[in-house]
């Protein structure tokens, strides 16, 4: 499950949940983009079988979290409906030899749904979105990868919203 990474401080607990139930969102995108590539699946038939079976649901004895389900049903519409805008912003932003189509399935949906996020949901701080999807990172792998969403989302934020980092350093990964 990904972390929540807005403070518990925050002194509503509408404000949690509501960042909480983003955090469902974001990482059932992920699954349902994973989904869709490896089955072949369209939007419509990945946000009904998510929304019915998947969010907020215990299958196979792991509990998916609760979403806001406006939030993720934009998000896999969004990363769909742009991706041919989004795929060659993460081919500039990771490392030459090595284009999007090459990085594994996971990791390539993450990415579509943080550049999304970065590139058209402007009321999400974009520091806010990269640490997200880094957290959901650490949700599937324990190695190098979350680094790796760290490093090509700090990239493409810097690309398509450098006004947010004017006079910050680089991540310097990717």
């Amino acid at each position: 499950m990904a972390k929540n990474s807005e403070s518990k401080n925050s002194g509503s607990k509408n404000s949690e949940s509501k960042s909480s139930e983003r955090s469902g969102a974001r990482l059932a995108v992920v699954q349902a983009l994973y989904d869709m590539e490896i089955s072949g699946k369209g939007v419509i038939e990945a946000l009904a079988e998510f929304e019915t079976f998947w969010i907020g649901r215990e299958v196979d004895g792991i509990a998916h979290p609760q979403a806001e389900i406006a939030f993720f049903r934009d998000l896999l519409r969004g990363v769909v409906d742009e991706q041919r805008a989004i795929d060659p912003q993460l081919d500039g932003a990771l490392a030459a030899g090595w284009p999007l189509k090459r990085i594994e399935a996971v990791l390539r949906a993450i990415l579509r749904a943080g550049a999304y996020e970065l590139m058209y949901r402007r009321d999400v701080p974009a520091r806010v979105a990269i640490s997200e999807y880094v957290d959901v990172a650490h949700s599937f792998y324990d190695g190098d990868e979350p680094g790796l969403i760290n490093g090509v989302l700090d990239k493409v934020a810097r690309e398509v919203r450098g006004n947010e980092f004017a006079g910050l350093p680089a991540s310097g990964r990717a």
